[in-house]
Parts: C-alpha cells; structure tokens; sequence
C-alpha cells in the first residue's frame, strides 16, 4: 500500500506496509478479518512464501482459496473444506436416491392408470411388458418408505444444524 494506509496483514503484525508488499494487493486494509483468519490458520512466512513462488495472475486465486480453507479449518479443524466438500457429495447421493425413488413411484402410478392390452403376438418386447405390469408395481410400492429413508438421512450438517 506504500504509504497511505497500511494493509491487513500489515496492521495486524504491526509493522510498515513498504510499496512492495506482497500482502498488500489481497488483504486490504478494509478486510482485516481476511488475513487474521489466514494467519492464525497458515502463519504469515508460510503465506508469504506460497504467494511468491506463485505468478502474479494466480496469487488472487490462491488468496480465495487460502481464505476459504481457512475458513472451513475454523469450522472443521480435522477435515476442514474436504468435510465441506464431502458433506455436499453425499447429500447430492441422497438427492439423487429421492429423486430415483420419486421417478419409480411416478413409473408405478403411470404404469396402473394405463390401460393393460393383451396382445397375441409374442416379441422380445413382451417379456419387458409383462416384467412392468406384474414385477415392478410390486418393488416399486414404497408408501411409508420413502418416508423412513428420509428420516434416516437426517443428520447434523457441519454448520451445526439439522438438516434433511
């Protein structure tokens, strides 16, 4: 920042922000809770040498992403963003199930609301028909189940609250 106003980084370990300041560009001096995340999470020297073994157009990027882990290591000291990121997967998986288990259920009801033709004529297309219209009603008559695997991926989220 040279000198105007020192930034973040700067301020916080309380010494002279030089023109030159590898900190300056990314942690304004309005932002201070950016670089003190970062700081206690990573350590300034560690910061520093990742910034400038990094060219110039990829520090910016580098500094959001130092920003979010530290972020999600405050939240989650042990597995910090990968918690994040494994906790999204497997609600993505249960959203895929539900929606596997509602498509099912609306295959069923289309499946009775239609009207069964015989047919005379024997095709491979037969087998398929007849495996719809006597097996997979059957398998596919959830009711109460859809409730009971709803309830059972309930679980505390990694922010702490309850989710479904």
């Amino acid at each position: 920042m040279g000198g105007n106003s020192p930034c973040a980084s700067c301020k916080l370990l309380r010494r002279r922000c030089t023109k030159d300041c590898i900190f300056a560009p990314y942690f304004p001096s309005d932002e201070p809770h950016k670089f003190a995340i970062v700081h206690k999470v990573f350590g300034a020297s560690n910061v520093s040498k990742m910034l400038q073994e990094l060219p110039v157009h990829q520090r910016a990027d580098a500094v959001s992403s130092l920003v979010y882990e530290a972020n999600a290591r405050v939240r989650d000291p042990v597995y910090g963003c990968v918690g994040a990121i494994s906790y999204l997967q497997n609600q993505v998986s249960q959203l895929q199930m539900q929606l596997a288990v509602a498509q099912a259920e609306i295959l069923c009801i289309q499946m009775q609301h239609e009207p069964v033709m015989p047919t005379s004529q024997t095709g491979p297309d037969d087998d398929k028909s007849f495996l719809l219209q006597n097996s997979l009603p059957q398998y596919l008559n959830y009711g109460s189940s859809s409730n009971a695997i709803h309830d059972s991926l309930k679980r505390e989220s990694i922010f702490g609250d309850m989710i479904s």
